[in-house]
């Protein structure tokens, strides 16, 4: 027989600190037109969403913005996108499967270029938008952009939705997934993002926004329009800089996060 163990004896288990991500897209301006506040937003996320040219960017926004993460210390990511400048890269595109894998290459090479200038690397790949939404669930188009990352190479970790077609590609092609999450967005039952054009698709209340990134990171829950907790596995949380005052909420999330024992840092 052995002695019995008094529970109060034993060593307290470790407490383990939540960690995420904050990912804002950045560079999405195109000339003299300006859409997000990137130096503001450089001041608080950790990885960046850098638009590589096929949405919104061009070579002046890449190369500074590039610059300015480098220079905080902030992951450079490569947002590629469909071919679709007039619609910032929302509108629904049938692009074939081999011409896609080649323009995913070419815009991670292009910031590629401006990420090395600045001292610094690409350290993920995103898609942006239709391409975003449309590789949940259609393996052919999923597929085509994994292609263009190992064409482009480095072994590149993917940024995306948990559970889509996109990372089940990534994840054939031995590449490394991370999931994300959206404060700011609805989502459905099944754990899918409400689509924009549907009313409440994203959510203005900078307390519910809050709210609901304290409970994706330390619970990793979150509610869906139809009432119903949905379980998130997510290491990166999407914080939108095309939005109104979207700095200011960016700083409010990030102490927020703090305050509640979460940890901020980049996945790379």
């Amino acid at each position: 027989m052995t002695d019995a163990v008094d529970p109060e004896d034993l060593p307290e288990p470790p407490v383990i600190t939540p960690v995420i991500d904050l990912n804002a897209d950045l560079g999405e301006g195109f000339g003299r037109w300006q859409l997000t506040d990137d130096e503001a937003l450089l001041s608080v996320v950790t990885s960046a969403n850098v638009a590589c040219g096929f949405h919104a960017g061009d070579p002046a926004t890449m190369r500074r913005v590039c610059a300015l993460a480098a220079e905080r210390g902030v992951v450079i990511g490569a947002q590629v996108s469909y071919r679709d400048l007039a619609g910032f890269g929302r509108r629904a595109m049938d692009v074939p499967p081999d011409e896609l894998a080649d323009e995913i290459t070419y815009q991670i090479g292009a910031l590629e270029v401006f990420a090395r200038a600045a001292g610094s690397r690409v350290g993920y790949v995103k898609p942006h938008g239709a391409l975003y939404n449309r590789c949940v669930h259609d393996e052919e188009q999923a597929g085509a952009v994994i292609e263009g990352i190992r064409a482009a190479g480095g072994g590149l970790p993917v940024l995306g939705l948990p559970g889509s077609r996109l990372h089940e590609a990534a994840r054939r092609a031995r590449l490394p997934v991370v999931g994300e999450a959206f404060a700011d967005r609805a989502y459905t039952a099944e754990g899918t993002l409400v689509p924009r054009r549907e009313p409440g698709a994203v959510i203005h209340d900078p307390d519910e926004v809050v709210k609901r990134t304290i409970g994706i990171a330390r619970e990793r829950t979150v509610t869906s329009r139809e009432g119903r907790p949905v379980g998130i596995t997510a290491r990166s949380l999407c914080l939108h800089g095309d939005t109104p005052g979207a700095a200011d909420l960016a700083r409010r999330v990030r102490a927020e996060l703090t305050a509640a024992g979460v940890r901020v840092r980049s996945f790379v």
